[in-house]
């Protein structure tokens, strides 16, 4: 029977660590602020972004919302990000994605300040991670280390395989792993014998995006599985990439869906805000 890592715990702790250090940067009379940028009505979209300024409010941030009109131009959208980067008082910028069709999502993420990016997807932080000289990592990537060193399980010579190679999840996860030493193998689509590498993972990370995909036959007896996947079943229900009630008695160590990955986070985006706004006022 697996033991749980429980996003909620865990992130809570990270939220009380980065409210206590808000509260000491107030009394030097700095206040970290967060923009989150929402173009057009994407439901899911309005949920994260109602969750970021709840967030933004319990640790004691200033957040400045703007919600453009679906029809917004690149040209407007652009010049909001160039506002935003000569704000003083703004120390980190999300564009909550994804963005209507019409807009370039590169050319975007390209015009946010390095300094000032704190979803990490700038091509400037993306490389720093690659050397392992950053200053702020993907927010879902950074939750999931999180929860790893909460554990106490240690990387170093273990065989990580990660499924998923997207931008935001499963290559940098591959990084960080790599960057304590585990030896990592990222799956795709194109990858063969699937079922075999993942049985012989003692980390498995689980980003696809597909429901209850990874079985427990592909899951090694005593793994650690961490399920970065969030999925809405027929019925409504949340889910993740793991069958849960399969993969959870073969497991050392699961992550729930809900209440795993997911609060982490937004916890790791007020960690990376709260370092934004060390950084810019040389406080590092």
């Amino acid at each position: 029977m697996a033991q749980i890592i429980s996003g909620k715990e865990v992130s809570a702790k990270v939220r009380a660590e980065v409210k206590e250090e808000c509260d000491a940067l107030k009394a030097k009379g700095i206040c970290p602020g967060l923009a989150v940028i929402i173009v057009g009505d994407d439901p899911a979209s309005r949920v994260y972004v109602n969750n970021k300024k709840k967030a933004c409010a319990d640790v004691g941030f200033i957040s400045e919302e703007y919600a453009l009109p679906a029809e917004t131009t690149q040209e407007e959208l652009l010049a909001l990000v160039e506002e935003l980067n000569n704000k003083p008082e703004i120390n980190g910028i999300l564009c909550q994605l994804p963005l209507p069709k019409h807009l370039d999502e590169t050319a975007v993420i390209n015009a946010i300040s390095p300094m000032k990016d704190v979803d990490a997807f700038h091509p400037s932080n993306v490389g720093k991670i690659m050397i392992g000289d950053y200053h702020f990592l993907p927010c879902t990537p950074a939750g999931v280390m999180e929860m790893i060193h909460t554990a106490g399980i240690e990387v170093s010579g273990k065989n990580c395989v990660v499924i998923g190679r997207s931008n935001i999840v499963g290559k940098p996860m591959a990084m960080l792993l790599l960057h304590e030493n585990g030896t990592v193998t990222i799956c795709h689509s194109k990858t063969r014998d699937l079922k075999e590498i993942c049985a012989a993972a003692d980390i498995l990370v689980a980003a696809v995006g597909r429901p209850k995909f990874v079985t427990a036959d592909m899951v090694k007896e005593g793994a650690v599985v961490l399920d970065v996947g969030i999925n809405r079943l027929d019925n409504g229900k949340l889910c993740g990439d793991v069958d849960f009630e399969s993969v959870e008695p073969k497991a050392s160590y699961i992550t729930p869906v809900p209440g795993g990955v997911g609060p982490m986070t937004i916890a790791m985006l007020m960690k990376n805000t709260l370092k934004a706004a060390k950084l810019q006022n040389n406080i590092i």
